[in-house]
């Protein structure tokens, strides 16, 4: 296939790229650069021919014009805002989201592409009950943050797309992705900034009590998912996520057993946004994409520890 992945610099965008080259796709990646790294895509960009890196922001109408000289058999849309700039400024997050989806929607008509899938979030759930998780795909969804509208909102336009002019898409609801590419980003998410504190002797910051959980899952698995989706699960919302929740509490108690000694906590004021439990049920996704997670927890941290203390070492050196 020749697949186009809007948001491919980014961290789960440029693991996305070297499953899919590596899977012997010609892959085409658009990426403004402004969230995502062309550090992210450095294997990827020693493929050859088979990959060609464009620099636009997804939001733009040269950005249709790019999809339909390319003619993609499928595209991904990965494209995201920073989870900062989702909540300072949920305009442009509406825009990537939204704008973004409708762009790559307009070029991929123009195209005769068959598949767009995209990458929503656990956000387009809401404040779910302690009863309704692990979250099924039948439950309504009632999001509070401005970036799960916003999600909520691009799955009624794909579901528009496909009635209106048969192209196929799968909205694959992502819960927390973690990774050692995290590392690398400005704003990691939670799991990665334990790894880097722990790794090297700071405390761990917890924002509230810690007991709020979140259902973390191995980028590889994520990326599994999502090659798996350019070929099945069509015209579905299907959940990508482990079905286990984990407190924050928990996830900190992981990383010092990591460590073998004891991690000074420092605890922080909760953000009054934030959800407090998720978890998303992914017998949906066994059943359409033949996919279930295989990276346990106790693997994954191990794998960003170690990936942590490498890069301190490193950083140790050039100091030195």
């Amino acid at each position: 296939m020749r697949v186009l992945i809007a948001g491919g610099a980014g961290f789960i965008g440029a693991e996305l790229a070297g499953r899919l080259l590596a899977e012997g796709h010609a892959v085409e990646v658009v990426d403004d650069l402004s969230g995502g790294s062309l550090a992210n895509l450095a294997e990827a960009r020693r493929s050859g021919g088979a990959f060609r890196f464009h620099q636009l922001d997804v939001t733009a109408r040269a950005c249709s014009d790019l999809v339909a000289h390319l003619r993609p058999d499928v595209v991904f849309h990965l494209a995201g805002a920073r989870p900062s700039l989702c909540r300072a400024d949920p305009p442009r997050d509406v825009e990537i989201t939204v704008v973004g989806l409708l762009r790559l929607l307009e070029g991929a008509r123009a195209a005769s592409t068959r598949k767009v899938v995209m990458a929503s979030s656990w956000t387009c759930y809401g404040e779910l009950a302690p009863a309704e998780l692990p979250a099924h795909e039948h439950l309504a969804m009632r999001p509070l943050s401005p970036h799960g509208i916003a999600k909520r909102s691009a799955v009624e336009y794909l579901a528009a797309a496909r009635e209106r002019h048969g192209i196929e898409f799968s909205a694959l609801v992502l819960s927390s992705v973690y990774g050692p590419g995290q590392l690398a980003s400005d704003e990691p998410g939670c799991v990665a900034r334990f790894a880097r504190a722990a790794a090297s002797g700071r405390p761990l910051r917890i924002e509230g009590d810690g007991s709020q959980t979140r259902d973390f899952l191995y980028v590889d698995d994520a990326v599994d998912a999502l090659s798996r989706a350019a070929e099945r699960g069509s015209g579905l919302v299907l959940n990508v996520g482990t079905g286990r929740p984990t407190a924050i509490n928990e996830l900190a108690a992981r990383f010092a057993a990591a460590v073998a000694s004891p991690l000074a906590i420092e605890r922080a004021p909760a953000r009054p946004d934030e959800s407090a439990h998720i978890a998303l049920d992914p017998a949906r996704a066994l059943i359409h994409l033949g996919w279930r997670p295989f990276t346990p927890l106790e693997a994954g941290v191990a794998a960003l520890f170690e990936a942590a203390a490498r890069e301190q070492a490193a950083m140790g050196e050039v100091h030195a």
